[in-house]
């Protein structure tokens, strides 16, 4: 209930954020304006988590569909979303709908669930988050699939059993200090770096 009503005030403050990011979408790439992709949260089921686009539109892409660290679709008005993250802020609706927190595991598409089922079986014991360790971690998860002669393999292989990794961290070591740290770490990370 309180993570709904911060979620909610959050809303009203940045209510001209969130006027204007829709217009400069629609203003230079046309509509859609956001994202909607199925990820798999609490308990393994599956929900619509919300982003502002920033990708010109490609079919399969809401079901999961991987375009690992591709940059080409990425428009102009995205390449600043993506960068301030301002992209995630329509993930607060997830919040007011019960379907995230704002700190935990982020969700993943069934896809790569599937390829460690145990590892996240644990990871769905608690609701999925707008950030966490791993997000600040990997801020630039993108360059390093850009930069991959083999992008899916390194997202399988490397990058995300170390998700996991902590993910898990994160869960056994969960407490209202902790969450507060990553969300003043996720603020650094975006307004320094």
């Amino acid at each position: 209930m309180i993570q709904k009503m911060i979620a909610f005030a959050i809303l009203m403050v940045l209510m001209p954020v969130l006027l204007i990011v829709p217009i400069a979408i629609i203003l230079t790439d046309g509509f859609p304006v956001f994202f909607k992709q199925r990820r798999i949260g609490f308990q393994g089921k599956a929900f619509d988590i919300y982003k502002f686009r920033t990708m010109t539109n490609v079919a399969g892409a809401e079901k999961g569909s991987f375009d690992a660290g591709c940059v080409t679709r990425v428009t102009k008005v995205g390449k600043v979303l993506r960068k301030t993250k301002l992209d995630e802020l329509p993930q607060i609706i997830n919040v007011l709908n019960g379907s995230m927190n704002f700190v935990g595991p982020r969700p993943e598409v069934e896809k790569w669930v599937g390829v460690y089922p145990s590892e996240w079986k644990k990871v769905h014991q608690m609701k999925p988050g707008i950030t966490d360790p791993a997000s600040i971690e990997f801020r630039n998860e993108e360059e390093i699939l850009n930069s991959s002669s083999d992008p899916e393999a390194t997202y399988k292989d490397d990058i995300l059993p170390r998700k996991l990794g902590m993910y898990l961290n994160y869960i056994k070591h969960k407490s209202l200090l902790v969450d507060t740290k990553i969300i003043l770490r996720t603020f650094y990370s975006v307004i320094v770096k």
